[in-house]
């Protein structure tokens, strides 16, 4: 019997990634809350400073991203996804740590986040040490007309 490691392998992305970053919005993200950017959306933050993508990749096979901005001594999450197939191989959380110690790195005092209400990610940002700070009500809409409240979240560095 063999045991294949479950090594995630993380790097740092760019705009040549967009179309993986899209492809794993597609999956990942179900268009019922209207999470998912659009690849105009990633290209534009991405133009600004202080924007980072990180990829995340198993085996050679696309696995998860995070794109994150610093804004002064402050770092907002702006999007994580994990491929389906991926999940629950600790690709999430990889890619989070990754997150918060780039934000340390950076000098960051804060990260901030927001998550829609119900998204199985909230366990994650908790034991993650994050608090919930705020609560935007409707904010977002899905395809099929579904309104979710978002909350906001905030870990000190």
């Amino acid at each position: 019997m063999s045991t294949v490691l479950n090594v995630i392998e993380l790097r740092t992305g760019s705009t040549s990634d967009l179309a993986l970053v899209e492809s794993l919005m597609a999956e990942s993200f179900d268009p019922r809350f209207g999470e998912a950017w659009t690849r105009g959306q990633c290209l534009g933050i991405m133009a600004l400073p202080g924007v980072w993508l990180t990829i995340a990749s198993i085996q050679g096979q696309p696995a998860g991203f995070a794109l994150s901005r610093l804004t002064v001594d402050e770092v907002e999450l702006l999007l994580l996804a994990t491929a389906p197939a991926m999940r629950r191989r600790g690709v999430a959380a990889a890619l989070l740590r990754s997150v918060i110690g780039d934000a340390q790195d950076k000098r960051a005092v804060a990260l901030h986040l927001e998550v829609r209400d119900g998204n199985e990610a909230i366990k994650l940002y908790r034991n993650a040490g994050f608090a919930k700070v705020g609560q935007r009500r409707a904010y977002y809409r899905g395809t099929s007309g579904l309104v979710s409240d978002a909350f906001t979240y905030r870990r000190e560095l």
